[in-house]
């Protein structure tokens, strides 16, 4: 890439992080992802597994949020607060791996049913029409009870069930680009398709499908919360904000705290995600410069 190009990409990029910054509650959102980011990654190193997050300690069961234990104990005597924040490691990194994966299967589904058109759209638009049509969350669950219960398994499951809809985005976007003058002086000097597509139409493209991603993560994150609560999802003794709120309903008349907090850290990362979603929806829309 030229000097020149580097200069334009960095300008288009601050251009965009300048508009994100004029929305206050993108802002937020971004600060709160960050910090979310920040706690996932850091969680491994300040906690012990073995001893801080799944030992059980019955002498210390079901205590009330104090200073020893900022937000109580649940049945086992295990400290809440750190598993909140171990269980964002779990939350955000199945969510992001199986975010990547569903982007990278419908990046090529996408690109390859924009880019030809005819017979190939319509064979593929077809398929994603058929996955499309049943719900996300069962087709996850049909998926997990058939394969089992396991990371992989239910990374597997979200992943196939999220690449229908970045297919058609991908796709949508890729009609928009592919008559561009760029692509036609790119297959005048006998360009493959493949370098066309990938050198030339996605990065063209990328507004629309940066959007989707960070909002496609906060679906996954409650789908895998979802998957979790019904036993489907994330295997003990791992926390995970999902499987916590499925062990603690039974308290949660006497210690709702037990349901509260999980909760809490479900809708604060949803909500995050989504105001940064919607923010980077605005600041890449050319309409609103």
């Amino acid at each position: 890439m030229s000097k020149e190009n580097t200069k334009k990409s960095q300008s288009q990029f601050m251009d965009t992080f300048k508009r994100l910054c004029r929305n206050k509650s993108a802002v937020l959102g971004l600060i709160i992802v960050v910090m979310l980011a920040l706690i996932a990654i850091l969680s491994p190193v300040i906690y012990d597994y073995d001893t801080q997050i799944i030992k059980t300690n019955y002498s210390e069961a079901l205590q009330a949020p104090s200073g020893a234990h900022w937000f109580g104990t649940d049945e086992m005597g295990r400290d809440i607060f750190n598993r909140v924040m171990y269980g964002s490691t779990t939350s955000l990194s199945i969510g992001l791996i199986t975010v990547i994966v569903a982007l990278c299967g419908g990046l090529v589904l996408g690109a390859a049913a924009g880019y030809y058109g005819g017979k190939v759209d319509m064979i593929i638009m077809r398929i994603m029409d058929i996955f499309l049509a049943v719900p996300g969350t069962l087709l996850a669950i049909c998926i997990v009870a058939s394969l089992g219960n396991s990371i992989m398994n239910l990374v597997i499951a979200q992943a196939v069930s999220s690449i229908p809809t970045f297919s058609r985005v991908v796709r949508g976007a890729v009609i928009t680009a592919r008559d561009a003058e760029y692509v036609e002086a790119a297959r005048a000097i006998g360009a493959k398709d493949a370098r066309i597509i990938f050198k030339d139409v996605l990065p063209n493209s990328l507004a629309p499908i940066i959007v989707q991603t960070t909002l496609q993560v906060a679906s996954v994150i409650l789908s895998i919360a979802g998957l979790s609560f019904i036993g489907l999802g994330i295997p003990a003794p791992r926390p995970e904000w999902g499987a916590m709120l499925s062990a603690s309903r039974a308290y949660i008349r006497d210690y709702s705290y037990m349901c509260l907090f999980p909760g809490l850290a479900i809708m604060t990362t949803i909500l995050s995600l989504n105001l940064l979603g919607d923010g980077l929806r605005d600041a890449l829309d050319p309409r609103l410069r």
